[in-house]
Order: C-alpha cells, then structure tokens, then sequence
C-alpha cells in the first residue's frame, strides 16, 4: 500500500464513528498552561501537539503555554525551580509529569524513593492550591516494556498513589500511563506479522524510555482526553435533491445552491480540526484522534449514485461515494493528493505548526543564553526581545488559526486520466 493510499484508508476507515457531546474543555480564556516534567516534557512536542489543538478548536480563547520541562528532573528536584520556572508565568494551570528518573529508570524502585516522590507531589499539589492554580497530576509515560505486563510495574503503581494525593488534596490527575498503554497494545498487534525489527512500529527511541513522535502524540492525547477535550469539531448535514441545509452543529452553512449537478455552500466553522503536516495521519492508525478528538464531518443526503469529487475553496479534498456521503464521512484529515494538505482547514493547520515551532525555538533561545552566557548584558537584553518577538508570535498563531468561510463544491468525479 502506498503511503497516500495508508493515509486515505485511516482518514476514511473511521469515518461513520464520530458522536457529538458536551463540550468540558477544561482550558479556559486567560489561562496560562504549565507543563511541568523531565526530559519527556522538555522535549516540547506533546505539549506543542496540546497548543496547536487548542488553538485551532477554541480561536477565540486566549492561551498561553509554557514548558518548564527539564531533562534528568524529578519531582523532588522541581521544588528547586518551581518559583522561577512555573510560578514565575503566574499560571492558572499546570501539569505534572514526572516518575521515571525518581526511581532512577527502575534502579531505585523502593519505599524511599517513592516516598521521596509523594512527598513533593504534596508539596506541588499544596502550594497550588494556596495559589489557586488549578493542578493535574499525571502518570509518566509507559516505557517499552511489554504492555500485558506493565499495569503491575513500581512505575505505575507508584503513578497511582501520586494521582490519588493529588485528588486527596483537592488537585486533578490524569492517567496518561494506562491510556499509552491501549494504544501500545495496538502497536504491538500491528506489529506481530512484521519480521524485521527495524520495520516494526514503537513509541519509544532505542533506549525505551524517551518518546519519539508516535509516543508524543499519545501522551498529548491521554492529556486532552483527561481535560476533557470533545471529540466533536462541527458538523454539516445537506439535501442535494432540494439544495437546502438539513442540519448543523459547531458551524454555520449559507448561500446553499445547486448549479446542475453541483452542489455548492459556504461552510463558516467555530473551530478547526487537529492536523500537524504531510503523512501526519499515520499516526491515527494507533492513536484515536479522528473519531476521539477530530470528528469534522460532512453529510449530503439523496445524492444520485455514484462517486463524487469534494473541494472546498479549489482544494481537493477526497472522492467519496454517494453511499459513504449520505451516511455522513470526517473529512477532518482527508485529502485528494496524499503530498498536500486537504482543505483548507488542514493547510491552515500546516502553516500554524511552523509557527508554534518557532515560538518553542524562541523560548530555547532564552533558556540556552541563560544557562551558558552569564557574562555580560546578552541574556538580559534576549529577554526584552523575544518577548515582544513571543507576543507577535502568539497573535500570529491565534489570526492563522481562526476558521475562515470556506466554499464547498460536490459534483460527479471526474475520470482520473492514466498516467
């Protein structure tokens, strides 16, 4: 199967899964999100996934997100710097992350030291609290141990106990250990016909605990799930025989008409889907994005049968049957060319990752000129500068974000010339 092929199937194997429900998001206007942890969060790649999907699905909430990850930390070791790396943002929110280097990567799995990381995670919890900070405590990550095992590990167990504290003293917990786990189950199913270990799927780099961005990806979504994040983005259910609009949620549908066998309308969306770049959509085989947190869908009733090329604003967004559309199909992360983004939501969503790259480099920057450029006025002017560069950032990131009105066509596929 070719890689464009790969991508179709998944965006269009899950197309009929999507169910709307309340929106419980807990990110709110103002909020200043802290995410605070090891390596695995200094790395800055689930919580970039986390931004990216929160500023496409809520353009109109104010955001900030800051990562005091650091590589090699501990709980214990994070109320050295919690002042200056995560009170100093005056956040709202923080999330906490951190058990592996507490037990010393397995080596120091005992009483001690789990109590060593109770102990902060009291402390982190309670000075919150104080602070009206609203706290999450998460389980670290699985490592690539095997995965019918795992839920009996010191890690999690160790896990369980601080996400317990945390809702003992009145904080929050998300089980992002456990919700890993389920999709390395996947992973290891795709897995078991594959005979090279080097073509086998994983989450992890070689050493089996850091994430590459498969593992990301699936911590960014046991994070959201445990905010609450809805997997409903919009939908928009029409009537080709009368051209006219049947029903919509999440999004507004005008100037419906139908131009011989063309049916034509302007789709205005509260927010956007989550999509992060070309071939992106791999990942869906084993992390339920699409039908938990990505569910786009477009819905046309009394089609004639027959197949049917979509676009919206010139961009092709798939060729789908009269069947699949009149059941109703996620077009969040479906296009036409497997090299380009689809529509237009999708190439938006493109361009706002480059953008939050930039924005992390920029705080690396900062953080690079502190630790090793103490001499001198340098740091302190970088700081000045970057942010202001910061703040235009963010505003840029919030205008690509921000759902535009986009203008469909639904006409009979035209036949594929031969190559």
């Amino acid at each position: 199967m070719t890689t464009f092929a790969a991508v179709l199937f998944i965006v269009l194997e899950f197309h009929n899964s999507c169910s709307f429900a309340a929106d419980d998001f807990a990110l709110r206007d103002g909020d200043t999100v802290v995410f605070l942890g090891d390596s695995l969060t200094a790395a800055w790649t689930y919580g970039k996934y986390i931004e990216n999907y929160t500023l496409l699905r809520y353009p109109e909430r104010k955001i900030r997100f800051i990562n005091s990850g650091k590589g090699g930390d501990t709980a214990d070791g994070s109320l050295q710097r919690i002042e200056r790396d995560v009170f100093a943002h005056k956040p709202t929110v923080l999330l906490v992350m951190f058990g592996t280097n507490d037990i010393g990567w397995g080596v120091y799995a005992d009483d001690e030291h789990k109590q060593k990381y109770l102990n902060a995670i009291r402390t982190i919890v309670s000075t919150c609290k104080e602070r009206k900070v609203r706290v999450y405590v998460c389980s670290e990550p699985v490592t690539a141990a095997d995965a019918h095992k795992s839920e009996e590990s010191f890690l999690q167990k160790m896990c369980d106990e601080g996400m317990a504290l945390s809702k003992s003293l009145g904080g929050e917990a998300i089980d992002v250990q456990r919700s890993m786990r389920e999709i390395q189950k996947r992973v290891w199913a795709a897995n078991e016909p594959i005979k090279e270990e080097s073509k086998k799927n994983s989450m992890h780099v070689a050493d089996g605990v850091h994430l590459n961005d498969l593992g990301q990806l699936a911590v960014a979504f046991a994070m959201l799930k445990g905010l609450g994040a809805p997997a409903d983005v919009s939908s928009a259910t029409l009537d080709y025989a009368d051209a006219k609009l049947i029903e919509t949620k999440g999004c507004e549908v005008t100037k419906v008409i139908r131009d011989g066998d063309r049916l034509e309308f302007t789709r205005l969306d509260e927010g956007l889907p989550f999509n992060h770049g070309i071939f992106f959509a791999l990942h869906f085989r084993f992390v339920p994005v699409l039908t938990e947190l990505n569910c786009y869908v477009l819905c046309v009733k009394n089609l004639p049968k027959g197949r049917y090329d979509i676009s919206a604003d010139g961009r092709g967004v798939a060729t789908l049957s009269s069947e699949q559309l009149a059941a109703g199909i996620n077009i969040a992360s479906s296009t036409s060319n497997g090299w380009e983004p689809g529509g237009p939501w999708n190439a938006q969503a493109d361009v706002l990752v480059t953008l939050t790259n930039a924005r992390h480099e920029l705080a690396t920057a900062g953080v690079l000129a502190n630790a090793y450029l103490k001499s001198g006025d340098l740091p302190e002017l970088l700081s000045r500068k970057t942010i202001v560069a910061n703040e235009q950032l963010e505003a840029t990131q919030r205008l690509i974000a921000r759902p535009k009105p986009y203008r469909f066509a639904i006409e009979p596929a035209r036949e594929k010339s031969p190559k």
